[in-house]
């Protein structure tokens, strides 16, 4: 907890981040993106933890960008916007080397490095009333490499240029169409529909899920053959009690309950 601004609530193998500052629209500070690393760091290394829910605390905001208040303070000079600019880009490849499955609960505003934050999730998940825009065009400044390349990887070359050249705001509607959101509910299921599916992925094989993470997030930052890690989780995997029960539970006609 830093200031009741950032909340880490867990539950049945479930984490959730809150994000709580709703009378600013859940806008980030410098120190908030400095505190995400030891936060996600804390919930790799809890056993106990098998996914992560990043979400606004109540429906009015996922996160509207950065507090405009530090402009003038922490960010009014090259070296305070630098520093700011790091500390945003360590908390995006916290959340993105998550070992762990990561989903972005989307409520209405995800704008500017609220969509940063939801970029470096595994998956975004938004209700009907979600909004988005990416708008350092409006600021002047240019966003961390790690956030553009999140954006040109999920929506690719021309709509990555859309949305940074024009700073446009965009429905969920459009979003989706874009490859930015990944499911929609309706305003009053997505809290509902969304545990629901994380509850999905905390009844299957952590080892399992973690793996493909791995070899996924692997291939996206270009390789093309197995490293001798990976190699050797895919060997271990066969070994395992995990894989053991995976087997019995196929041939006895049940669902597998794995280890945490």
């Amino acid at each position: 907890m830093l200031n009741n601004y950032l909340v880490v609530e867990k539950k049945d193998s479930i984490a959730t981040l809150f994000i709580n500052r709703p009378e600013k629209k859940n806008a980030f500070t410098l120190e908030m993106w400095t505190s995400i690393p030891g936060i996600i760091q804390q919930l790799d290394e809890d056993n106990d933890v098998k996914v992560l829910v990043i979400r606004g605390i109540n429906e009015t905001a996922f996160a509207a960008g950065a507090d405009i208040s530090e402009f003038t303070t922490v960010r009014s000079t090259v070296e305070g916007e630098q520093a700011y600019n790091e500390a945003v880009g360590l908390a995006e490849k916290a959340i993105l080397n998550f070992s762990k499955p990561s989903i972005a609960m989307i409520q209405k505003y995800c704008i500017g490095g609220g969509c940063l934050i939801a970029l470096s999730c595994d998956l975004r998940f938004s209700s009907e009333s979600g909004l988005f825009a990416i708008t350092p065009a409006k600021l002047g400044i240019i966003y961390t490499f790690q956030g553009t390349k999140n954006l040109v990887d999920l929506v690719g070359l021309s709509r990555a240029k859309d949305l940074l050249y024009s700073s446009r705001q965009i429905s969920v509607f459009e979003a989706y169409s874009y490859g930015l959101v990944d499911r929609i509910f309706a305003d009053e299921e997505i809290v509902s529909k969304t545990y629901e599916y994380v509850k999905l992925l905390t009844s299957n094989s952590t080892q399992s899920v973690r793996g493909s993470k791995k070899i996924i997030n692997d291939i996206v930052h270009g390789s093309f053959d197995e490293s001798e890690e990976i190699k050797q989780m895919i060997v271990d995997s066969y070994g395992s009690t995990d894989y053991q029960e995976g087997i019995r539970a196929f041939l006895e006609k049940r669902k597998p309950v794995f280890k945490k």
